[in-house]
C-alpha cells in the first residue's frame, strides 16, 4: 500500500514536470489517473460515446487548471472533482437527473444492517454479472458514490470534496446506495416463475 506521503511527493513531482513543459509528463498524468476519470464518468454517464468525450474535456480541464491547483487536496480528489462537476453538467444539460424523484440528501428514516458482502458477492462470475446489472439500475450518483468509495476506495473525505457535499451527506448517499444496491442485487438473485 503506497504511503500518503509518497503519492504526495510523486503527484507533486508529476504537477511540477507537467508545469515546466517536460516531454511526457502529461501523458504520464493521463495514464495515472485515467482509471479514475473513466470510472467516474462511466458511472455517471454511461453512454460510451460521451464518456471518452468527456474524459477527454476532462483532461483538457486538468491541462488548463493545473497552475491553480495548490495540493490543498490529493492530485486524484483535485481531478475527480473536476470530472465530476464536468458530468453533472453534462446531465443537466441533457436534462437526466443526478437523483432519482424523492431520494435526496436527508438523513434515511430507517436504519438496516449494513450485512451487504460485498466481497462475497463478487466472488462467483455469475453474481458479478448481477451486481454489474444491479449498480447500473442505480442512480449516476448512487453508481458514483460506490464506485469511488468501493472500487477507487478513496475515504468518504475524498468522496466528499470531489462531490462538493458534506461528509455526512456522502454516508447517507452510501448508506441508501447500499441499501438500494442490494435490493436491486436481491431482484436478480430472486427464482423467476418461468
Amino acid at each position: 500500500m503506497e504511503r500518503k506521503d509518497d503519492r504526495t511527493g510523486r503527484d507533486r513531482a508529476l504537477v511540477e514536470a507537467v508545469r515546466s513543459g517536460r516531454e511526457g509528463a502529461f501523458a504520464a498524468l493521463v495514464e495515472r489517473h485515467q482509471r479514475l476519470v473513466w470510472h467516474l464518468v462511466y458511472r455517471m454517464v454511461r453512454h460510451p460515446e460521451d464518456c471518452r468525450e468527456l474524459c477527454q474535456e476532462v483532461f483538457i480541464r486538468v491541462h488548463a487548471k493545473l497552475g491553480q491547483f495548490r495540493f490543498d487536496s490529493s492530485l486524484a480528489t483535485w481531478i475527480g472533482k473536476i470530472a465530476f462537476s464536468i458530468c453533472a453538467r453534462h446531465l443537466q444539460r441533457k436534462r437526466l437527473p443526478l437523483l432519482e424523484s424523492g431520494e435526496d440528501d436527508t438523513p434515511p428514516v430507517e436504519t438496516a444492517a449494513d450485512d451487504f458482502d460485498l466481497a462475497a458477492a463478487c466472488a462467483d462470475q455469475q453474481l458479478l454479472g448481477y451486481l454489474q446489472e444491479a449498480l447500473e439500475e442505480l442512480p449516476p450518483i448512487s453508481r458514483t458514490v460506490l464506485t469511488l468509495y468501493y472500487l477507487e476506495e478513496m475515504s468518504v473525505g475524498e468522496v466528499s470534496e470531489i462531490m462538493d457535499k458534506p461528509e455526512g451527506t456522502i454516508k447517507n448517499l452510501l448508506f441508501r446506495a447500499r441499501n438500494r444496491l442490494r435490493s436491486e442485487f436481491n431482484r436478480y438473485l430472486e427464482p423467476s416463475d418461468e
